[in-house]
Order: C-alpha cells, then sequence, then structure tokens
C-alpha cells in the first residue's frame, strides 16, 4: 500500500493555511495571514496548492483539518469544508485538534497553548482544555507558523489513513460569545 495523499489546512485562527503531504513527506505548504476572509479564501487557496503540484481533487485519499480551540467562526469554516470535502471525494475526512497538530512541533517537554483573545491562551491539562491568563504558563512552546500547523494537520490525518474517520466536530473550550437574538419574531397574521 502506497503512502496516503493528504490534504490538510486550518482556519481556526487569524490565517488560511493548508499543505499537502504523502504520508509523512510535505509536497507543498502555504499560511496566509488573515483576519478576515477565509470562507472566501479557502476553496481557491487549497485549487492553488492542487494544481501547482499536478494533482486533482480525485487523487486525494484523505482530507484533514484544524478542529480548535481557537476563532468560532473560523473553526466553523474549516470543519465544514472538510465535511463536505470528504462527502463529495468519497474519502475519510480526520479532525485534528490544535493541541494535537502543536505537540507534535513543540519540543519535548514544553506547554502547548493556543493563542486566545485578550493576552489568554488555551492549555491541555489532565482535567481538559482550559483558558488561562497566557502569564501563568512558564515553560510555553512558541506558537508556529501556520504552514507548519497545516504540515502537522496533514501529517496527522496521513498517520490516521486507512481506518474510518468520523465527522470532523469543532474543538470548543468555551462557548460562543455569539447569543441568538432576543428579539420576538413578528406574529403573522392569516
Amino acid at each position: 500500500m502506497s503512502a496516503p495523499l493528504v490534504l490538510g489546512f486550518d482556519t481556526s485562527a487569524a490565517h488560511c493555511a493548508a499543505a499537502l503531504v504523502r504520508g509523512a513527506t510535505v509536497l507543498a505548504s502555504v499560511g496566509e495571514e488573515m483576519a478576515r476572509g477565509q470562507a472566501e479564501r479557502l476553496m481557491g487557496l487549497l485549487e492553488e496548492m492542487l494544481r501547482a503540484q499536478g494533482v486533482v481533487w480525485a487523487d486525494l485519499d484523505a482530507v484533514a483539518v484544524g478542529t480548535g480551540p481557537g476563532n468560532f467562526t473560523g473553526i466553523r469554516i474549516g470543519v465544514s469544508a472538510a465535511r463536505g470535502l470528504a462527502l463529495g471525494l468519497g474519502c475519510p475526512a480526520y479532525g485534528v485538534t490544535g493541541f494535537e497538530a502543536r505537540a507534535s512541533l513543540a519540543a519535548p517537554g514544553s506547554t502547548v497553548a493556543i493563542p486566545a483573545p485578550r493576552d489568554m491562551v488555551y492549555v491541555m491539562g489532565r482535567s481538559g482544555a482550559r483558558l488561562v491568563p497566557g502569564s501563568d504558563v512558564a515553560d510555553m512552546a512558541p506558537h508556529p507558523p501556520p504552514a507548519d500547523l497545516a504540515c502537522a494537520i496533514a501529517r496527522h490525518g496521513a498517520g490516521r489513513w486507512p481506518a474510518e474517520a468520523s465527522r470532523p466536530a469543532p474543538f470548543y473550550v468555551r462557548a460562543p460569545d455569539a447569543a441568538p437574538a432576543r428579539d420576538v419574531p413578528p406574529q403573522i397574521l392569516a
């Protein structure tokens, strides 16, 4: 069995990043910093990467996506894209948490911390993931560039292949800041 061709991508922060790997070998990777616009940029970025490598969508064995924690909207963009691609291509989609991806890039013994708003970070402890002040984490691993993060996500997906994947799901540490509207819906007159 040859090594799987896996497309990995991440939109869980202020970036749009993607990588194409065959097994553990990185064929291409890219990361674009952006505060907004991941939904509009993601599919074009993926198409450009595949075309540059002479690969078509049907050549992919799997897709892998960063599931967070991070930006609520960004996570949903990536997870939705991965689910749609997997369904359309008939291949597995693997969800990879930011902790899993960053742990494979961090030095042994360092604490994996994911940036959060207001000088906070997400960390994983024995009781699960939690939000803490960044100043409370003494041995924090450096934050990887988005392209490196996408490579780690794609490699994780390649490492899981050919196992059947469950649907990737967002990994949230806290509830989103957004709330449903409190307005009373209009009354429909007959």
